[in-house]
């Protein structure tokens, strides 16, 4: 082999060496910033800005700390046939249910409603299509469990009606927590009293 051929084949060996080195390559320090590996957005390392977003809460609701009043009135329409209209100091969209029952038969009639703005109620008509008969009737409105109330309501009252205070308020029979129950009895028609008891006359409009 002449000193030509010789220096040729060296520098052949050299050059494919050097290409076979940049081919293999390719250690930890080659990769890409894991920002381009994921299409150029930087993605977070930990779940730090989720939990930051939900510690971010909404700003808190004053606590209700009133005692509960609810004011029950009744009006017969010319049908005979019951309305309920109330007033309450709870919170705006408190559901409300409304119970009347016929005190000589135990025949009730039921309807839901919520506190409008302004603390005002009403539900109905209640009784049967022929107009309720003349006698003595008992109206409750139950407010149910705080579970069941809008979020705003909850919100104020408590997860378990625990800012509910005042003579109205009692333990749910279902264990969810403090409810309201206030009654008022009524007597329909001119039928004689025969309680002692306070007890609004209803006559027809």
């Amino acid at each position: 082999m002449t000193a030509w051929q010789r220096g040729a084949w060296v520098t052949s060996l050299v050059l494919g060496l050097a290409l076979g080195m940049a081919g293999c390559g390719g250690g930890e320090d080659d990769k890409p910033p894991a920002d381009e590996r994921l299409g150029g957005v930087a993605q977070p390392d930990t779940d730090t800005e989720v939990e930051a977003a939900a510690d971010e809460a909404a700003p808190e609701v004053e606590p209700f700390t009133d005692e509960v009043s609810v004011g029950i009135d009744a009006r017969l329409r010319s049908d005979r046939r019951l309305l309920v209209e109330g007033s309450t100091n709870l919170p705006q969209s408190t559901r409300l249910q409304v119970l009347v029952e016929r005190e000589l038969s135990g025949v009730r009639w039921q309807a839901r409603t919520a506190v409008e703005a302004g603390g005002g109620f009403a539900a109905g008509p209640f009784g049967p299509g022929s107009g309720l008969p003349d006698g003595g009737y008992r109206i409750t409105v139950n407010m149910p469990a705080a579970s069941v109330q809008p979020p705003a309501v909850r919100a104020r009252l408590g997860e378990d009606g625990q800012h509910l205070r005042g003579p109205l308020v009692q333990a749910s029979r279902h264990g969810l927590g403090q409810v309201i129950s206030a009654s008022q009895r009524f007597l329909v028609g001119s039928e004689p009293r025969h309680t002692t008891d306070q007890v609004k006359v209803i006559e027809v409009e």
